[in-house]
């Protein structure tokens, strides 16, 4: 029996791609051939990228609005790199919510100015700045929409009069948003998507080519445009996956059924940190809470033997938290079935009965 994946990613994803996927890697599209064996110029190959790219612009509602969708490698670490190196010219805005965009301002300013307009890091990230003023005139203003490490989430986005950038790895095709109000959007596909080893960026083809400096070939997005995301091999195998995960989104009922489903089960889970007294949360506000990643620990460390001991005996697997807040993480990613927010939820109300018992 497969194990409730609480993993922060690699995540869980659905079993029917898991099938579908494993069946192409020994015979894809009739061909009696590996789906990692075949030319990824092949015409099977070619559908399956141009499907993957319709996919994602329709999920995000930005198909004929100036948009074009890319897989391309290297995760999001890449894209810290990337965007500052095609898009910053002279100062860029970063809002610094976590250690991933901690990790891209680092990049930025290695190509200009960059004006950290607010950050949560003297809170060890347990919350969103709130009352921020983006500045005008920046090349672009860069945000983390979910942060998977600390368990904070935007929910709202700020007004700007430039580019707007975020980084939706964690949360991407997770809930309804205006996607038209973003410029460029990217993800590594190993939280929602599929496998590591791809990386979605959705782009607004109107911002690229403003900068003065020379863009090498592999780092410059017109390049890949221009390329259709085959300027170098693929990834031939994680964007296959994410096709599939992008279909199967589809047959959901698309984002909008994946957000009912996850507010169920974000519901479900926080209910019961707020409720047992033998757990807290490390948000500092619950309107900052992540839908995709509920981070919390244990009042009393004493129980933390007992209760490791409890859910992995229930078969939970990816519960522990980042070394930088420690207790616990339970990612909820789209593909994670309630039933298993359900067990953590049992074995938390059962670790304090047990409690309760001894006193």
């Amino acid at each position: 029996m497969k194990k409730h994946n609480f993993s922060a990613g690699p995540c869980i994803l659905p079993q029917s791609v898991l099938e579908k996927a494993s069946r192409a890697v020994i015979n894809f599209d009739n061909l009696d051939l590996s789906l990692i064996e075949i030319s990824h110029r092949s015409k099977s190959f070619i559908n399956v990228m141009e499907r993957s790219q319709d996919l994602a612009l329709e999920h995000l509602g930005l198909q004929n609005k100036g948009y074009k969708a890319l897989f391309l490698q290297g995760g999001a670490s890449l894209e810290f790199l990337m965007v500052a190196y095609n898009l910053l010219e002279k100062k860029a805005g970063y809002l610094d919510t976590g250690t991933w965009s901690d990790k891209a301002i680092k990049e930025a300013k290695l190509f200009g100015e960059v004006d950290v307009v607010a950050s949560s890091k003297d809170t060890n990230y347990n919350q969103i700045p709130k009352d921020f003023t983006v500045p005008s005139g920046l090349d672009y203003f860069h945000l983390t929409s979910n942060n998977t490490i600390f368990g904070t989430q935007i929910n709202n986005f700020p007004e700007v009069d430039c580019p707007l950038i975020c980084d939706m790895s964690s949360d991407i095709f997770s809930r309804v948003l205006d996607f038209s109000k973003f410029d460029l959007i990217y993800a590594g596909a190993q939280k929602n998507m599929g496998p590591a080893g791809t990386t979605l960026i959705v782009v607004k083809e109107d911002i690229l080519g403003k900068v003065s400096r020379v863009i090498p070939s592999m780092l410059d997005y017109k390049v890949h445009l221009s390329k259709d995301s085959m300027f170098n091999t693929p990834a031939v195998f994680p964007v296959y996956v994410s096709m599939l995960t992008l279909e199967w989104l589809k047959e959901m009922g698309g984002v909008a059924n994946m957000e009912k489903n996850n507010n169920k089960k974000a519901a479900l889970l926080y209910s019961e940190i707020d409720r047992n007294p033998l757990f807290k949360g490390f948000v500092a506000n619950k309107e900052d809470r992540s839908k995709m990643n509920a981070t919390f620990t244990l009042q009393n460390e004493e129980y933390k033997e007992t209760f490791d001991t409890m859910w992995t005996a229930a078969g939970i697997n990816g519960l522990g938290g980042h070394r930088s807040v420690g207790g616990y993480r339970a990612s909820m990613y789209n593909a994670l079935p309630i039933e298993s927010v359900q067990i953590l939820v049992d074995v938390m109300q059962e670790l304090e009965k047990k409690v309760l018992e001894v006193k």
